[in-house]
């Protein structure tokens, strides 16, 4: 018994020819190493460059000097595709994972613990880097600081960003 595959509906002419894929096939390493690089799994990027020698394969108003051009474009299209549909897939089931994202008792209490360390550290600042610092730990921005303190954005910034590289370095040393 023999099965004929017909091409698909629209498509006109041969375009599964041998022509066509004698045009196609010598992409497919250098596609396979472009795809390689983008998606995180050898499986990935086989089936991006089959999807795309099977689309060129298939578009009737393909241009035979460019056919490298299309198929690259192609390929990274069709990468970023895979990339969305597995961040969408994630979001998804972040939306629908049971349980709670609380950190376990002992991961909370050790965070409170560096949190009453680090603050120690930040009452050893002065002036305005230690006022900045403790409005951010309260919570408020770095614009909300400065109407506090009626001082500059900038110079909040400043100040914020001194003590920052103070408790750094107290914090390394």
């Amino acid at each position: 018994m023999f099965v004929t595959v017909s091409p698909p509906v629209g498509i006109k002419g041969p375009p599964f020819s041998d022509h066509r894929w004698s045009l196609l096939v010598p992409h497919r390493q250098r596609l396979l190493r472009i795809a390689g690089r983008r998606v995180n799994s050898p499986q990935d990027a086989e089936d991006c460059v089959h999807e795309a020698l099977l689309r060129a394969a298939a578009f009737p108003p393909l241009d035979e000097a460019r056919v490298g051009q299309f198929l690259t474009t192609t390929v990274l299209r069709l990468c970023v595709d895979l990339h969305r549909a597995r961040a969408r897939g994630d979001r998804a089931f972040a939306r629908c994972a049971v349980g709670t994202n609380e950190p376990p008792p002992d991961e909370r209490i050790c965070d409170q613990a560096e949190g009453h360390w680090l603050m120690g550290k930040v009452e050893t600042l002065q002036g305005r880097e230690r006022q900045v610092l403790l409005a951010r730990a309260a919570g408020k921005s770095t614009r909300e600081a400065a109407q506090d303190l009626a001082i500059s954005v900038k110079a909040a910034e400043g100040a914020f960003t001194r003590g920052r590289a103070r408790l750094i370095a107290q914090c390394q040393a």
